[in-house]
């Protein structure tokens, strides 16, 4: 069966070097004679797997010596609990960035634990942009700052790193980690959910600075202490061990092809033809403030959406699925993460042309 090209915001495509390999290892890893599926965490086959995993993604994202990297279930929304849990130390407030719908969704959670301070917010222009390092109104008496780079859901990216000063600076990665360099010592915390340019989906990935670990508010479950589990090598309980098994697979995938620098070039140029063959069009449109616009995320509407089935429908016969746009915003999105070739978005902007002659 041929494959297709799946923009899905997650979860989405996976390398398909990635798929093989996992395919041939899938009922004798290594000629252990187990899948590693099957594998006990605790047993040398498993350790090394995921010893590895953690080297090569240090590697990939030059993380300092003073950050733990943790595998961990419940995925970046249980990350919007744990981070006031374990970061407040003592504080009553944290001050969040409001870009869109996860925005949203780690506010709510963060105000059950803090006094939650709005730095900045575009709600007010349907979160079309990212805001200013001058909007921004801090408290540097605020135990972190969280902010989301890349709004999944609107298409909506940060174009900097804020600058938080003393304040440690918390980052959900979850659709942008990989998929260029970053300088991880700017932030305090960084976690990302594995679905979208990691793995499969049912884990994620926290990187937290060792000064940051060790003081949980009152009442913090074990399993809700980033000390658990970095005195536990992530495996206080037994981990999501198959995706953290295809996470490895997708690092040293990433290596092989050139590392982040490679990665951004590549992704930088999928995005840039997909908008521009949305801005030279009458047809399509974009939302999006251009200087907030997303890699990894496009959104577009077509002029008239009673065209909209019409264009799903023909995207599914050339094998493009997976366009519809979420539900509160409408029209299209195309997810072109890392393990979307580019002749995926190729493929798309032909649809859009031959489509836009036909219907236009």
């Amino acid at each position: 069966m041929a494959r297709v090209y799946n923009f899905s915001a997650g979860p989405a495509m996976l390398p398909e070097a990635v798929l093989q390999q996992a395919q041939e290892e899938m009922l004798d890893w290594h000629g252990s004679g187990m899948s590693v599926m099957e594998m006990s965490h605790r047993g040398k086959e498993f350790v090394s797997i995921a010893e590895q995993a953690e080297a090569d993604l240090r590697e990939l994202m030059a993380i300092p010596d003073n950050y733990k990297v943790l595998f961990l279930q419940g995925g970046a929304s249980s990350q919007f609990a744990m981070v006031p849990m374990n970061l407040l130390r003592g504080k009553n407030s944290a001050d969040y960035i409001n870009t869109g719908a996860w925005s949203k969704k780690a506010i709510a959670e963060g105000k059950r634990y803090c006094n939650v301070n709005i730095a900045a917010t575009t709600e007010e222009n349907k979160f079309t942009s990212a805001p200013a390092q001058a909007e921004l109104k801090l408290d540097a008496k605020a135990a972190y700052v969280h902010y989301t780079p890349n709004e999944t859901i609107g298409g909506v990216e940060f174009p900097y790193v804020p600058e938080t000063g003393d304040v440690p600076l918390v980052a959900d990665m979850s659709s942008t980690i990989l998929s260029r360099p970053i300088d991880v010592s700017k932030f305090g915390v960084i976690y990302a959910g594995a679905q979208k340019n990691i793995g499969p989906a049912g884990m994620a990935v926290v990187i937290v600075r060792d000064d940051l670990i060790g003081e949980t508010i009152d009442g913090t479950p074990s399993m809700f202490n980033y000390q658990t589990h970095v005195d536990n090598d992530s495996m206080y309980n037994t981990p999501p061990t198959y995706t953290w098994y295809l996470a490895g697979l997708a690092f040293a995938w990433l290596k092989k092809n050139g590392g982040l620098a490679a990665m951004a070039e590549t992704n930088q140029r999928k995005a840039s033809k997909l908008y521009a063959a949305i801005d030279n069009s009458d047809f399509y449109a974009n939302p999006v403030d251009p200087e907030s616009r997303s890699w990894m995320n496009i959104p577009f509407t077509l002029a008239n959406p009673d065209l909209d089935a019409e264009f799903l429908k023909e995207a599914s016969a050339r094998s493009l699925k997976t366009l519809k746009g979420h539900r509160s915003v409408g029209g299209m999105r195309a997810s072109i993460y890392n393990a979307m070739p580019e002749a995926g978005v190729d493929a798309l902007i032909e649809l859009m042309a031959d489509f836009e002659k036909r219907h236009g």
